[in-house]
């Protein structure tokens, strides 16, 4: 009989004590702002039919990117590659009973099925948070400059990051952040986005994957035939985010 490894499955993680110490910190850190700022946290199953994928995320996530199976029921099931869909799914669901704007936030698993490396796992945890019900530049401004007091919780300097943003006017982002810089080739991999795209990134080169993303996507709850709303979002990696803690030797305990 063969002997079981110890170690994890590839591309996922053990917390240990001093593991979970450091996330704890980060999510507190993540509540704290996002509580601040008015946003209420909300949770979903990580298991979704798998056609809510198919219909929004984009071909590669779907067919390159998920752990998907068919359960006993002869229903293709995945495990969330991301947690808007969910968001839109469960907005769809109560629309009428909901009071806009929504301002809600999350800090859910998510599971891709892709090469392990420097800043991405095949499961990792990623704060999201969403406005819903407020167009155009205003709820642009407000999502971005959540995101910016976010890196700034941590300890982050102006120069130890730059919000790059794929259009719009970006004198008027400004009076937001002095790191705001235009990249008109930005784009995400998701394809349901409609407006502003964005990204953060690390300045040090040692940290070349994205630290959060986000944009608009008017048009999500169309998939569910309902009425849709608008709405915008971002979300911060915590694999992405320790390693731009550790690199510029920011705490990662309370």
């Amino acid at each position: 009989m063969a002997k079981l490894s110890t170690e994890p499955y590839k591309g996922v993680r053990d917390f240990y004590p001093e593991d979970m110490a450091v996330q704890n910190y980060m999510f507190g850190v993540w509540r704290k702002v996002a509580e601040e700022a008015g946003y209420q946290e909300y949770s979903a199953s990580l298991l979704e039919p798998t056609e809510m994928y198919t219909e929004k995320s984009g071909a590669e996530i779907v067919n390159e990117q998920t752990f998907t199976f068919t359960d006993r029921a002869d229903r293709s099931v995945t495990l969330r590659p991301e947690m808007t869909p969910s968001l839109a799914r469960m907005v769809a669901a109560q629309r009428r009973e909901l009071k806009y704007p929504l301002r809600w936030f999350s800090i859910p698993n998510i599971f891709r099925y892709e090469r392990p490396q420097r800043g991405r796992k095949r499961e990792h945890w990623q704060f999201n948070a969403d406005l819903l019900g407020v167009a155009g530049l205003e709820g642009d401004k407000e999502i971005i400059s959540l995101a910016y007091k976010m890196m700034k919780a941590f300890g982050a300097k102006d120069e130890d990051f730059e919000i790059r943003i794929n259009k719009g006017n970006i004198e008027d982002f400004k009076d937001i952040a002095p790191n705001i810089v235009s990249d008109p080739e930005l784009a995400r991999g998701q394809t349901y986005y409609t407006g502003v795209v964005f990204e953060i990134f690390d300045t040090n080169k040692e940290n070349g994957r994205a630290v959060a993303g986000g944009g608009r996507y008017d048009n999500l709850l169309e998939m569910f035939d309902v009425e849709p709303v608008p709405a915008v979002g971002f979300a911060i990696g915590d694999v992405t985010m320790r390693d731009f803690l550790e690199t510029h030797g920011l705490p990662t305990h309370a």
